[in-house]
């Protein structure tokens, strides 16, 4: 076995370059703390060839000590850390000391800085260095004026420190990027590929700093330039486009010390992917699956499988409450109350969109040549009230006091509490006669008045296809599909009835054995429990068979083990394991879903009047359980518009 040797230090610092310089973004995100940690207000960026060439930023901020320039590129040096226990007080963007000494061992690098406040008269040069060298860092001009200094790295290899006389500030060069790995530079992409990794960066920073000017060239040309004076919803419109920003609530809540701000936008400006939704905690992008999770549960029932929320969400906690020292770039972090944390997420966009109305509009295009209409994603005016019907599944004619779209259901509470998490993970359901008002809605975009439609007194409604529902309102036309319609008022049913401990079920006089492969018998054994509570009674047969003694009477026409399948091919469909809570509404919104008419099913007038009046009983009718839209509402005045009217 070889003999153990103390590795050379160039040997480290291409080792810790790999930790923490993976491409140019990764350059451009350590530079920009920097300059962000040295309190700069103005900062520009240029890149060129995507930043395989060069990676210039200069800022305007407080400088670096001449007699500290050497040290900036030095391995674990930092003016942000003194003891172990600043670790748990960080407040700063950086404070590992590694960034610049890694740059510096992979690249060639230039550091410029000058500092903003002359130099204490009186102060004594650090050990090893004479006043000699201090003496060439002022004016000859006999003013006493400090000027800058200047060091170059090359591959790790230290010029001697120069003086440099620019402006007040920090100048940084990288240039050649894995000059001296040449496997790592083989794995970089196309310019543009690495240039819209570095905008990501520049879009995360600009978000989370309102109020410093940030400017992003690339090749000469100017990308982004965003002002000091662009608030967040302003910086937000820059990126994202006047689309997703004229979508979005304002949304502010507060448990203890913790502070949850931001904007979530409407469910009809959802996405393919996760890339939309930024999370910032105390001044600083993140990534957390946990607080990501409760996001996604606070839209469960207004999106579709595999759709994602947009938000943008800042989080204030005490340093001390988080340990941001568990991953080599500062991207993902450990909370001391992660369960509250959680809670706090999911109560306050759950509550924040049960405020709005979320109906969707159908606008024909602005032109006047026609057209297939459009989905708007601006909350219409209204929803029509409507009444119990006959010859449908039998409905409580109360409306629903407090409804949410799952059954881990968040509960009206007063501006500065959430919601516990339990023991088992579930929230702690506290009941409340009032409605919630802890979320802020001020800076929101406006909206209109949610109070619903009015119908006339005798509802005009035909079936289209025997798919959509028309129906006249007082202010034009909704369109409703009725098997999505349906299903979200038997998923409120059921789940009433679950609370309640009304749920019919039919015991099966003979078991009915189901064979299934031997995973999924052990899963259906598993969530036997909480398929009981939705009146599927599961029992052991032996070997890979199960046997169904009861199931809900909703689903009389269906057979009870076709209903057991559809269950286990949800079930194995997941990527882990759901939790009680949303396994119960997964389940609920399978029932609904066998349970309600179909799209095909011809309905008698009655039925159509029946099916548009039991539109009251639940407050999320805009939305089927799966998240698609029930019911299109096309104004009065969107008809004028197109017949010219107006």
């Amino acid at each position: 076995m070889p003999r153990i040797l103390q590795l050379p230090v160039s040997v480290i610092t291409k080792i810790a370059a790999g930790e923490v310089i993976e491409r140019p973004a990764s350059v451009v995100k350590e530079l920009l703390e920097n300059s962000l940690d040295a309190g700069s207000t103005r900062i520009d960026i240029d890149i060129e060839q995507g930043g395989s060439e060069l990676i210039r930023v200069v800022d305007n901020g407080e400088g670096i000590h001449p007699d500290d320039v050497e040290l900036a590129l030095s391995n674990h040096a930092t003016s942000k850390l003194a003891t172990a226990d600043d670790l748990f007080a960080v407040r700063t963007m950086g404070f590992r000391g590694e960034a610049l000494a890694s740059i510096g061992g992979v690249a060639r690098v230039t550091l410029q800085s000058r500092m903003r406040p002359p130099l204490t008269p009186g102060c004594s040069p650090p050990e090893g260095r004479g006043e000699e060298s201090r003496a060439g860092f002022f004016r000859g001009d006999g003013s006493g004026q400090e000027v800058g200094a200047e060091i170059s790295s090359n591959g790790g290899v230290l010029s001697p420190v120069r003086v440099w006389n620019g402006s007040a500030g920090t100048r940084v060069e990288v240039r050649h990027l894995f000059f001296n790995v040449p496997v790592r530079r083989k794995f970089l992409r196309t310019a543009s590929t690495e240039m819209g990794h570095i905008c990501e960066i520049f879009t995360r920073i600009a978000l989370a700093k309102p109020g410093i000017h940030l400017v992003l060239k690339h090749n000469g040309k100017n990308v982004y330039e965003v002002s000091s004076s662009d608030d967040l919803l302003g910086r937000i419109g820059i990126f994202f486009g006047k689309e997703v920003r004229d979508q979005l609530y304002a949304i502010d809540a507060k448990q203890g010390p913790a502070h949850l701000f931001g904007y979530i936008a409407d469910p009809a400006c959802e996405r393919g992917n996760a890339k939309t939704q930024y999370l910032f905690l105390n001044g600083r992008w993140i990534r957390d699956r946990a607080l990501g999770h409760a996001l996604q549960e606070g839209y469960r029932g207004l999106l579709m499988t595999g759709r994602y929320p947009v938000a943008f969400l800042f989080l204030e906690v005490p340093p001390d409450q988080v340990d941001v020292n568990v991953h080599p770039t500062k991207a993902e972090v450990r909370f001391r109350d992660a369960g509250a944390l959680y809670s706090m997420v999911l109560a306050t966009v759950r509550n924040r969109l049960n405020e709005e109305n979320l109906v969707s509009r159908l606008q024909a295009p602005p032109t006047s040549n026609g057209g297939p209409a459009y989905f708007s994603p601006r909350p219409a005016d209204a929803t029509p009230s409507l009444f119990a019907k006959p010859g449908f599944p039998t409905f409580t004619k109360n409306p629903i006091q407090s409804v949410v779209s799952s059954p881990m259901s968040v509960a009206s509470q007063s501006k500065a509490s959430i919601q516990p998490m339990g023991p088992d993970g579930a929230i702690v359901q506290e009941e409340s006669e009032e409605p919630s008002e802890e979320i802020a809605t001020d800076h929101g975009p406006p909206t209109t008045d949610s109070a619903k439609p009015a119908l006339p007194d005798v509802i005009n409604a035909i079936q289209l296809h025997n798919t959509y529902l028309v129906v006249e309102t007082t202010d034009g036309m909704l369109v409703i599909d009725q098997h999505a319609l349906h299903e979200r008022i038997l998923f409120e049913e059921i789940k009433e009835r679950i609370r309640a401990g009304t749920l019919d079920e039919q015991r099966l006089l003979i078991p009915e054995p189901v064979e299934l492969a031997a995973e999924q018998a052990a899963l259906i054994l598993e969530h036997r429990q909480e398929l009981g509570e939705l009146g599927l009674g599961v029992e052991d047969f032996g070997g890979n068979t199960v046997i169904i003694t009861r199931y809900p009477a909703l689903l009389g026409r269906r057979a009870p083990a076709e209903i057991l399948k559809r269950v286990v091919d949800h079930l194995m469909n997941k990527d882990r394991l759901p939790t009680r809570e949303q396994l119960l509404s997964d389940l609920m919104s399978l029932m609904a879903c066998h349970a309600a008419v179909r799209s095909g099913d011809a309905l008698s007038p009655q039925e159509i009047a029946a099916l548009v009046e039991m539109r009251h009983l639940s407050n999320d009718t805009h939305h089927c359980p799966h998240g698609r839209p029930t019911a299109l509402l096309f104004t009065r005045q969107e008809l004028d518009r197109q017949f010219r009217r107006i």
